[in-house]
């Protein structure tokens, strides 16, 4: 993961399942992960979570997410168990060692998450603008150092796929983590 010190914008790109497109049925997703001009750095695999999670629970499903590096290898996971209300995910290094845990936290206009680190203690805040639904502001200690959006597809690929386009995550070199 060092190699991310050198970036200071990811996108995160959705692979495109056509079976999904065509049946409508939710698949394990796959995504790239690359940098600003487009080189892939890591790619990311759904790994464990049921067929019927995906369908009836979607977006509130449990999954295990494997980040892996151009050469196959393993470098981090991120776990959601299924939560009801208040989700959070886990996220490990190679050797299984919880690195950090992202919460939501109690909110009625707007998104607001918390990250934090293996020892909890919080990093930095995430929080979504009302009329925003794709864009979350990464806040520490009220200033913001970062950048987490959506890039709108057209009406036709968001409208036949829910594939995601471009999440474009954008670090300020000012930030102290």
């Amino acid at each position: 993961m060092e190699q991310l010190i050198n970036h200071s914008q990811l996108m995160v790109r959705q692979q495109k399942e056509w079976g999904e497109i065509i049946t409508g049925f939710e698949t394990k997703n796959k995504y790239a992960i690359v940098d600003s001009q487009g080189n892939q750095l890591y790619f990311a695999v759904e790994r464990k979570g049921s067929w019927c999670a995906r369908q009836f629970l979607k977006a509130n499903r449990p999954f295990e997410l494997a980040i892996l590096n151009n050469s196959g290898h393993q470098v981090m996971s991120v776990v959601r168990p299924f939560r009801f209300l208040f989700p959070e995910v886990t996220v490990y290094d190679e050797s299984n060692k919880v690195l950090g845990v992202v919460k939501k936290k109690f909110s009625i206009i707007s998104k607001h998450y918390c990250l934090y680190d293996a020892s909890g203690k919080e990093l930095f805040t995430l929080k979504g603008p009302l009329l925003k639904p794709w864009t979350f502001n990464i806040m520490q200690r009220d200033r913001e150092v970062g950048k987490i959006t959506k890039k709108w597809s057209g009406l036709m690929k968001e409208s036949f796929s829910d594939a995601d386009n471009t999440n474009c995550i954008k670090y300020l070199p000012t930030c102290t983590c």
